[in-house]
């Protein structure tokens, strides 16, 4: 068999299209939709690469209109999920052996089928079932899981590569071991790419994984599958099971080849996880690897030297993209009131002008919320800021009937601490409180201890020191910092993602620092002529 040390191509960042009028992709795009419309889909589990049908079947309509059927899946229950745990570790004695180079092109083909025929399959299964708009589709599922399958597949020749020094007679070796068991990935609704990327990193580093999706992202689920399975993944390796949380938890967390969780979901669902698993620990082989991203309370602090249109494009577009259903999303911003006013005017005026409805009106700028759970808890927030006699300066109505709509609102309070300044919402609601503006040191502080996530933040400022102090009171504050920009976007290959606090474990998913979690390091020490005699020089008398 042929060595080498093998360079796998250095990654970019996949450019993102534009779907600008007259331009290729806005056709195709267009075409894909109306093809997608037309027929229902029959989604079954996959299991060792095998097609599942339960015959409980679950219809999935867009949540801009609900009065269309897109298909169905089928939901397993906790037979299935040991099924798939039974797969996995059959399969993993194969997977964790085979070269990492063939590993490897498994993903970058990956990589490439998602650039190329399967970009406008998976934006358009996005953009229907998680009601996104084609630009929210685009940079999430298609360019942002790209980049993850191509930086990991680099980051990992990055961790292989680290060695440890060697004295003379001996040699030093490290090598990364998958870990010993099988994975779990959970994942959420609003990221394909997070979907896609949870269960796909720990399987680049040699483990097999028992992957559930989010109940209302199972329409681009199986298009990923779909794609791993024609660049190569062998059968057993990633196993989609489509059930409740309880049920999966059960069989999941009581095995004892339990390896690690990949999570990103809510913070109690987190929270429950990792004490059940502590509650557990003696059932299992090793100590299973517990990584995980959960909510924020994401904030933006004004400084009052800050840009007034820049200011009000980042809560804008921080606050209401894909109907602030991000865990990065702008939630509660400090606004000084020299400026508040022009603020104020500018940002009703952005926010007035956005268009709502559905994702094929590729004008519109706000979608629908998730479901109709999200839609009520949103929307009782919204009921009791009025109730409270909250300021409500833009928004505030929904409407059901046709689709969760809920338009973009901004709530003025006058207390820092009222429950939407506290509380995540994950819908798209805004509270802002405004500062005497030569509060700003006192103001910081508030931001700091008014909430206990640490995912992202913002500020905005052109004064350095003001810049300087945000930097250095907020450090704790937020994972990812942003700096006169919206909190949220983060690149693969440039901001790493991921916070502390209740925010989750910070492991930074998209760097070589996640990927770190998913291996089990061996050091193996060579040495070339072994001693024969017990004694030391210094026991030679004089």
């Amino acid at each position: 068999m042929s060595k080498g040390f093998f360079q796998v191509p250095y990654p970019a960042n996949e450019p993102v299209l534009s779907y600008a009028p007259g331009t290729p992709e806005r056709d195709a795009i267009r075409a894909t939709l109306k093809s997608y419309k037309s027929m229902q889909v029959d989604i079954p589990l996959i299991i060792d690469g095998k097609e599942v049908r339960t015959g409980n079947k679950v219809e999935i309509r867009p949540p801009h209109e609900l009065g269309h059927v897109l298909g169905h899946y089928h939901k397993g229950d906790a037979t299935h999920v040991q099924q798939a745990i039974d797969a996995a570790l059959a399969a993993k004695p194969e997977w964790e052996t085979m070269p990492w180079e063939h590993r490897v092109s498994i993903f970058l083909e990956a990589a490439d089928l998602l650039a190329g025929p399967y970009r406008q399959k998976i934006n358009a299964t996005t953009m229907l079932g998680q009601s996104k708009n084609i630009f929210q589709a685009e940079i999430d599922a298609a360019c942002e899981f790209i980049d993850f399958l191509r930086f990991n597949v680099y980051y990992m020749t990055e961790i292989y590569h680290e060695q440890p020094d060697s004295n003379p007679g001996m040699w030093n070796r490290l090598e990364q071991r998958a870990l010993e068991g099988f994975i779990f990935a959970v994942t959420p609704f609003n990221f394909t790419s997070i979907a896609g990327n949870l269960p796909a990193s720990p399987a680049l580093m040699g483990n097999t994984v028992v992957w559930k999706p989010s109940r209302t992202q199972v329409y681009s689920a199986a298009v990923l599958m779909e794609v791993f399975k024609e660049a190569g993944l062998p059968d057993g390796v990633i196993n989609l099971v489509i059930t409740d949380g309880a049920s999966a938890g059960d069989v999941v967390f009581s095995h004892p080849d339990f390896a690690g969780i990949h999570f990103t979901g809510s913070t109690g669902t987190f929270q429950h996880m990792w004490k059940t698993i502590g509650e557990n620990i003696s059932q299992y082989k090793t100590y299973p690897r517990i990584v995980g991203e959960t909510g924020g309370k994401d904030f933006v602090v004004a400084h009052s030297s800050a840009d007034v249109e820049s200011l009000a494009t980042g809560l804008s577009r921080g606050a209401f993209e894909y109907q602030g259903q991000k865990c990065s999303a702008a939630s509660r911003a400090y606004i000084p009131s020299n400026i508040w006013p022009a603020v104020k005017d500018e940002l009703v005026k952005q926010v007035s002008s956005f268009k709502m409805g559905s994702v094929e009106d590729l004008t519109n700028f706000i979608n629908a919320v998730i479901d109709e759970a999200s839609f009520d808890n949103i929307t009782s927030f919204i009921d009791k800021a009025k109730a409270d006699g909250q300021e409500i300066i833009v928004g505030g109505n929904y409407d059901k009937s046709q689709g969760y709509f809920i338009e973009p609102t901004i709530i003025v309070t006058k207390d820092p601490k009222y429950t939407t300044m506290c509380e995540e919402l994950f819908g798209p609601v805004l509270t802002i409180f405004v500062y005497e503006e030569n509060k700003y040191e006192e103001t910081l502080e508030l931001v700091d201890t008014t909430s206990t996530y640490g995912l992202t933040g913002a500020v905005f400022a052109q004064d350095r020191y003001a810049l300087a102090m945000a930097s250095e009171k907020l450090k704790h504050a937020a994972g990812n910092f942003y700096i006169n920009d919206k909190p949220t976007g983060a690149v693969v290959g440039q901001q790493p993602f991921g916070g502390a606090r209740a925010s989750g474990t910070n492991d930074k998913a998209g760097s070589k620092l996640n990927l770190m979690r998913w291996v089990s390091a061996r050091t193996i020490k060579e040495t070339f002529v072994p001693p024969k005699d017990y004694r030391y020089p210094f026991m030679i008398p004089d």
